[in-house]
């Protein structure tokens, strides 16, 4: 499908708007974040713990904010998300203006974070109500590609702007894009059936805290239990695990990068910046063709070569050490992985039950996140007995190995 035609969908384009601009704002909170802990301190330790502040809630309330949004109004529950996650991010200058004191930060920062863990599932819940299901894969591919960008954004221009401007500067600019990201929201001119009340803005706190009752823990159960029994979405998790623990093991191609070239920042940004494009151009040519193929063989397939790839990467950028080689590397590998995201999503949306999307989208961050961290560890601690380079050729023939798997069971 043509994306413009996509995008002519007035509900759509309200909620593809959105998501970009909420995604920019989450990374250039992350950049402000660490802007504001460099000016208060120079400890590692607390910019490690600052850090953690953002990724726990993923492993605290993801699972629960699952069930939460597919008993809520999607809609309502990405602008309301977006509208607090604006205020706490206001307060943040303020507060630490006022008080000075880096620990009632953390708590301001882990609460930011929580309240977002709920607009995740909740736009990937709602992408089916706005398109037909034959648009699922261009709607997927689009998303996918303009999260993917605005990240990138997020975190260079947000480094520009810490820099020119103040950490306290780039919070007030973060905030307001989450401002209009709601307003975005606002406007898409429907509504869902959902028990989300103006009351539970002021009592999510509370609702996080009944989630202990045994009602979640059922809901959480079946979500499980549904996962498990259903071939297609056990599948797409099991590519989702497999995705973000390979990118935990690739974690330790910024130490090899940085002794290939002399500066990591620079240079691992520009190999950064054009494994995006790599992915957008990949999504955009998926995207046009995804009808053809089967999404379980692109998958596999992808998974191969780009293993190979890695490896072939590995062994020829040291010997041809010029950040325009490495960036064309780069650029390629990002063609080749696109097409497992976009398909993975719309194989989740197309075989999976709709009342069940916000619990399926939170388990697989969960599980995810989980995965990243594991590998991320692991293979780190391999890195440093074994070194780098061997370290990555390891990933890449693990990767291909499990990839092939994958594809014999296919057949």
């Amino acid at each position: 499908m043509n994306y413009l035609d996509l995008l002519k969908k007035r509900n759509f384009f309200c909620l593809w708007f959105g998501q970009i601009i909420s995604q920019f704002g989450d990374r250039l909170t992350q950049i402000a974040l660490i802007g504001l802990v460099s000016k208060a301190t120079t400890s590692s330790t607390n910019l490690a713990f600052m850090l953690s502040m953002t990724i726990i809630p993923v492993f605290l309330f993801s699972p629960v904010a699952g069930v939460y949004v597919d008993r809520w109004d999607n809609r309502k529950t990405m602008y309301i998300s977006d509208f607090i996650r604006g205020i706490i991010i206001l307060l943040i200058p303020i507060i630490f203006e006022w008080t000075k004191c880096m620990p009632l930060i953390y708590i301001v920062i882990f609460f930011a974070f929580s309240v977002g863990r709920f607009f995740i599932p909740a736009k990937m819940a709602l992408v089916p109500k706005l398109v037909e299901k034959k648009e699922l894969f261009a709607a997927n591919s689009l998303i996918s590609i303009t999260a993917t960008v605005a990240a990138i954004l997020g975190i260079g221009v947000g480094g520009v702007i810490v820099e020119t401007w103040g950490a306290d500067i780039s919070f007030f600019i973060d905030s307001g894009t989450f401002f209009l990201s709601a307003i975005s929201i606002i406007f898409i001119p429907i509504t869902v059936a959902g028990k989300f009340s103006s009351h539970d803005i002021l009592d999510i706190g509370k609702e996080i805290v009944v989630t202990v009752k045994k009602s979640v823990f059922v809901d959480i159960k079946e979500s499980i239990k549904y996962v498990v029994l259903q071939k297609e979405t056990r599948y797409a998790f099991r590519i989702f695990l497999f995705l973000f623990s390979y990118a935990g093991a690739m974690f330790i191609s910024i130490k090899f990068i940085q002794n290939v070239f002399a500066s990591v920042t620079k240079d691992f940004g520009f190999m950064t910046l054009s494994l995006a494009v790599g992915i957008f151009i990949g999504s955009v040519i998926y995207g046009k063709i995804a009808h053809k193929f089967n999404p379980r063989k692109v998958i596999s397939s992808a998974l191969m070569v780009a293993s190979l790839y890695l490896i072939f990467f590995t062994i020829f950028l040291p010997r041809y050490p010029v950040i325009s080689v490495g960036m064309l590397f780069a650029g390629f590998l990002g063609m080749i992985i696109a097409p497992v995201f976009v398909a993975a999503n719309a194989m989740i949306h197309s075989y999976s039950d709709r009342d069940m999307l916000g619990r399926i989208f939170s388990f697989i961050e969960l599980i995810g996140h989980m995965g990243f961290f594991i590998s991320m560890f692991t293979f780190s601690f391999i890195a440093d007995l074994a070194g780098t380079f061997t370290t990555l050729i390891l990933v890449g023939i693990i990767g291909f190995c499990l990839a092939f798997m994958e594809h014999i069971n296919n057949d």
